[in-house]
């Protein structure tokens, strides 16, 4: 970062998993970062792990209601919002065919709804700025077919594509809007998963070129490269941090 002011980052989801790791790199680099999720005790036990540079609210993004003033508080006390992270989402593991409409629904409104409706209002705020960096999560179920996934797989398809629909009418505005498309990353719970189904797991393993998973602190380094003035130039990138996933055999 090169400004000596202080920047203000919106990490959602922020209380576990990629957020938490996200949001310990960004406040690690001075950045105030306010998390955002509807567990108020797990984001209060983030914030001790975090620090002073952190803040939290507990919100359901899905309370479409309720951003505006969510965005009007956080820029009212911290002065601007330099970066958002839409890193909050929802999953269902469920044949097609037993997938129901409200399941649809559901996911479509969390992991794409809410990304748009915080989105607009953080942008309002950072075109008063005339500068500021999106960061939207996607994944590999947007890259290739993931079976059972439905509902998720549509709804990161659709941030892929809002992704590039934003950086082209925003970036002429100083705001840039860019993705990150994680790979197979290391958690207790995907640890969990993929030892209990051999025949996954060997599946992931073969088609990753590296042969490993990727840690959270890979995934959060490359939202501090994108949100940062090393990325200057970059916009409406969907940039998968996975190991070769995505282009493996």
């Amino acid at each position: 970062m090169k400004s000596n002011n202080p920047k203000t980052a919106i990490v959602t989801g922020g209380g576990s998993g990629l957020g938490l790791a996200i949001a310990a790199a960004f406040t690690k680099k001075g950045i105030r970062t306010v998390i955002v999720g509807r567990d108020e005790k797990k984001l209060k036990q983030a914030q001790q792990t975090l620090g002073e540079l952190c803040q939290i609210r507990a919100l359901d993004l899905t309370n479409l209601a309720a951003l505006p003033e969510l965005v009007r508080s956080v820029a009212g006390e911290l002065g601007s919002i330099d970066i958002l992270v839409n890193n909050a989402g929802i999953n269902q593991k469920k044949d097609f065919t037993e997938v129901t409409n409200e399941d649809f629904i559901d996911i479509i409104n969390t992991n794409l709804v809410a990304v748009f409706a915080l989105s607009r209002e953080v942008v309002k705020q950072m075109l008063t700025q005339g500068s500021g960096s999106i960061i939207n999560i996607s994944s590999m179920a947007a890259q290739y077919g993931i079976p059972k996934v439905i509902s998720y797989s549509a709804s990161k398809s659709a941030i892929d594509g809002i992704t590039r629909a934003m950086a082209v009418e925003l970036s002429p505005k100083g705001i840039r809007v860019n993705a990150i498309a994680p790979g197979f990353i290391y958690s207790e719970m995907t640890d969990k998963a993929l030892n209990s189904d051999p025949e996954r797991k060997a599946k992931v393993f073969s088609r990753t070129p590296m042969g490993k998973m990727g840690q959270p602190a890979d995934i959060a380094e490359a939202a501090l490269f994108l949100a940062g003035d090393s990325a200057q130039f970059i916009t409406g990138v969907v940039l998968p941090v996975d190991g070769g996933n995505s282009i493996g055999f």
